[in-house]
């Protein structure tokens, strides 16, 4: 039996997350996370009743330092340099499609979950919300076409992480590329 010792919340979100992405929703349990952590799954058992709290747990927590950052946006001079943050924010989060992909599948196993999927939910819905002034910014410089929808050119965006990288393009030009295409398009400008 695993001896039991203290473990941090950051250490248990980050061995969360890379448990996550290693075996993927089906595959994480706690029998694997007390290994890691060297303690019992007992242990796990005080804090969260099952995996389901605990991987919505670890995504609140994921998607706050996410709108943490995001906040910053603001702070840049110019809708072409919100753009450029917005981008190298999202590269540096290249696993939150997976993430958001595995949370699609957990069930509302009890009243915590449902609870902790519904705040992710609100979540996603403050993100977009942050991201309408941008927009706005984009707007009023008459950088931005008037009739192409707010949500098509912020999942257009956020989808960028996830173009496979098949012929490994350095990952700095691969990253300056996306955002020459989304500031400028891909043809030669007459």
């Amino acid at each position: 039996m695993a001896r039991d010792r203290k473990f941090s919340t950051d250490e248990l979100f980050q061995l969360t997350h890379q448990l996550l992405l290693t075996y993927g929703y089906e595959g994480f349990t706690f029998s694997i996370l007390a290994e890691q952590l060297e303690v019992s799954r007992g242990t796990l058992y005080k804090y969260y009743e099952n995996k389901d709290e605990l991987i919505t747990e670890f995504m609140l927590y994921e998607m706050s330092q996410f709108m943490l950052k995001l906040k910053d946006i603001h702070a840049q001079e110019g809708f072409e340099a919100q753009t450029e943050y917005l981008i190298d924010l999202i590269f540096k989060q290249t696993t939150i499609p997976e993430l958001i992909e595995i949370g699609r599948h957990i069930p509302n196993t009890n009243e915590k979950v449902e609870k902790n999927k519904k705040q992710l939910d609100e979540q996603r819905m403050d993100m977009y919300y942050q991201l309408e002034s941008y927009i706005q910014l984009g707007r009023r410089e008459q950088r931005l076409k008037k009739n192409l929808p707010t949500s098509l050119i912020l999942g257009l965006i956020f989808q960028t992480i996830t173009i496979p990288n098949h012929f490994n393009v350095p990952r700095s030009e691969w990253i300056e590329g996306i955002k020459e295409i989304i500031c400028h398009g891909m043809f030669l400008q007459n």
